[in-house]
């Protein structure tokens, strides 16, 4: 197949590392349909006119802001560091982390001015480069690709600057956490040209109801008509409840959506205004309203 040529709406995917998995699983959830064969570049969706492209997260911002991808699934930090001229369409909750400048465990360093003239070792030197230029410190950037943190520990940097999500990494090697840069997340994007192009708000859409899906339950109680306002005060709902009457006089039946941190404190208040028969369903996808675009 002559990718170039082809009409499908193509759309990059992370071939491996922490975003590939959960990447998959989202767009299973979403109901497109795929199979990832044993190096295999590229696979066709077998219920919907796209075709999934199997590459580096790091490569995707460029693909995509080239145009030779039309929707692409990677790190906003990927995104920042690549400067792509990508449209951002949705952000999509996981692959959650930090950038942070770590230092030797036993450096006593209180300002970032202290490191002017340091050796700066990192896989992100776009990012790296202007932060420090912001704060006026001059630094040199070793640009690294894996096993960051022994380059402290080999006396070839002073300071390294990686993605952190546990800190347990850093604690091996000696290093502390001395300031964030930034925080970032998984994105979807697309290339400006195909912003509007009906496959790609389709992909959108179909992921955004994952989204929704993933904050939010369904909480259903009965509760006395006299006791619905308040009730409402504290279940309003994504935009309001569903009420229906019971054969009970002044009994109400109500449905509706609360986010998922919030239920158990919502039951309790709930109950001790004198709701009764209180229970939560899961939502497995939804759709809410037009997209915003």
């Amino acid at each position: 197949m002559n990718l170039s040529n082809a009409t499908s709406l193509k759309f990059a995917i992370p071939n491996k590392g922490r975003l590939h998995e959960p990447t998959v699983a989202l767009l299973k959830r979403a109901g497109y349909s795929f199979r990832m064969k044993d190096r295999a570049l590229y696979a066709s969706c077998t219920n919907a006119d796209i075709i999934f492209i199997f590459v580096r997260a790091e490569d995707i911002p460029v693909l995509v802001a080239s145009s030779a991808v039309d929707i692409g699934i990677t790190g906003q930090d990927l995104v920042i560091e690549k400067k792509a001229a990508a449209s951002e369409l949705l952000a999509l909750d996981f692959g959650k982390c930090r950038l942070c400048v770590a230092v030797p465990g036993s450096a006593s360093h209180d300002s970032v001015t202290e490191l002017a003239g340091a050796m700066i070792a990192t896989s992100f030197p776009g990012i790296t480069s202007d932060y420090f230029t912001k704060q006026h410190v001059p630094v040199t950037c070793l640009e690294m690709n894996g096993s960051i943190e022994i380059t402290v520990a080999l006396g070839i940097a002073d300071a390294i600057v990686d993605i952190v999500e546990t800190g347990d990494s850093l604690k091996e090697n000696n290093l502390r956490i001395f300031k964030e840069i930034g925080s970032y997340q998984t994105v979807l994007i697309a290339s400006p040209k195909r912003v509007m192009d009906e496959r790609v708000q389709m992909v959108k859409r179909r992921i955004e109801g994952i989204l929704i899906a993933n904050s939010y339950s369904i909480l259903e109680y009965n509760i006395p008509s006299a006791r619905l306002k308040d009730a409402e005060k504290i279940t309003p709902g994504f935009e309001s409840p569903t009420v229906a009457e019971l054969d009970e006089p002044g009994w109400l039946a109500v449905k509706v959506m609360v986010e998922k941190n919030r239920i158990a404190d919502a039951m309790d208040k709930l109950e001790a205004l004198g709701a009764t028969g209180l229970f939560e369903t899961e939502i497995k996808n939804c759709r809410l309203g037009k997209s915003k675009n």
